[in-house]
């Protein structure tokens, strides 16, 4: 049952606008002083907090504290907002049609009971004392302690994860990199990958499907890219088909909202201060949805700049990468065709 009220509507003490004829068009005045944005898209925005707005109001004469100023901007349509990440660089005219490709090869291998994949680079991290995001229960008055300021320390160095994905099985794997972040190193967490887990869980599998970004590492446009999955489809025996998303759709990929998110959680408020630190962080992400991870450490040396001949992308072309009719540059399948003539030249 509400309480009834204790005096009629309409009674107490007049607001500020009112008690203060102008008191509103002088506010006005300042909003409209302190916008920001295009003047011809309805997108602007005050840089004036509600105490600059009292403190102005106040050189103006007018007395309006900054409740009152907030309640008359909520009155004008105003509110406290933060930013929203959902603007989009320039769109590929094929965008949603291999987004609609991506989802049907996964659909395709998944049913098959072929293995289909989401792989990517998790951006590096500094090991050492140094603080990360979060809170976690610790005894009162014991915080976890570390440095005041996040200068690089190249003697601790940092680490490079590279996630691989099961779609079908929800489980994710991670390679922990201490070198650079390469095709070459991606390939080998694909590698590591497979014989782990990939051969136990598909012991009859005959392809592979890999989905990507179109950057990076793993980039639509990289030799070393496809000369080691190449090596590898000789290697396993797998025909390895690749679909990468579009440009500007990497927040799209299934392993950055499925994997990566719960180990910057699993990561959060502890300091990494070695690999090992960072290896065991991810092999202990789980879910209540029911995902595990599994995590390696690959101290392995992957050194910038390799180069890729002409004469073995020629024989790459010509013998070993189908190329789809819909978008060869995004989707392509290697097939098995051995490790000849490799010429991969320093």
């Amino acid at each position: 049952m509400p309480w009834p009220r204790c005096r009629r509507a309409g009674a107490g003490r007049p607001g500020a606008e009112e008690a203060q004829p102008g008191l509103r068009k002088a506010l006005d005045g300042l909003l409209e002083d302190g916008k920001r944005g295009d003047p011809v898209s309805p997108l602007t925005w005050s840089v004036l907090s509600l105490r600059d707005l009292e403190q102005r109001m106040a050189a103006l004469g007018f007395r309006c504290g900054k409740d009152a100023v907030a309640r008359l901007m909520h009155e004008d349509g105003w509110s406290l907002q933060g930013m929203a990440k959902v603007l989009e660089g320039k769109q590929h005219p094929d965008r949603n049609a291999q987004f609609r490709h991506v989802n049907a090869m996964i659909a395709e291998f998944t049913a098959a009971g072929e293995p289909a994949v989401s792989v990517d680079g998790k951006k590096k991290e500094q090991l050492g004392p140094y603080h990360r995001d979060g809170r976690s229960w610790r005894p009162a008055g014991d915080p976890v302690e570390v440095r005041d300021h996040d200068f690089p320390d190249e003697e601790l160095g940092k680490i490079a994860p590279y996630g691989v994905y099961d779609i079908a099985a929800n489980r994710g794997f991670a390679a922990v990199g201490t070198s650079h972040d390469t095709a070459a190193f991606a390939v080998s967490a694909i590698r590591r990958w497979w014989l782990a887990e990939g051969l136990l869980r598909y012991p009859r599998a005959a392809r592979l499907l890999v989905t990507c970004d179109s950057g990076g590492s793993n980039s639509s446009v990289s030799r070393l890219w496809k000369h080691e999955l190449a090596l590898l489809a000789a290697e396993t025996g797998l025909e390895i088909t690749v679909c990468h998303f579009p440009p500007g759709t990497s927040k799209w990929n299934r392993l950055e909202h499925r994997l990566f998110c719960h180990i910057t959680r699993t990561w959060s408020a502890l300091p990494l201060i070695t690999r090992e630190d960072a290896v065991a962080g991810i092999a202990a992400t789980v879910t209540a949805k029911g995902l595990k991870c599994t995590a390696v450490l690959d101290d392995g040396d992957y050194p910038e700049g390799v180069q890729v001949s002409d004469q073995r992308m020629r024989h790459l072309e010509s013998r070993v990468i189908g190329r789809s009719p819909f978008h060869g540059e995004w989707n392509y399948t290697i097939v098995p065709r051995g490790q000849a003539d490799e010429n991969v030249i320093p």
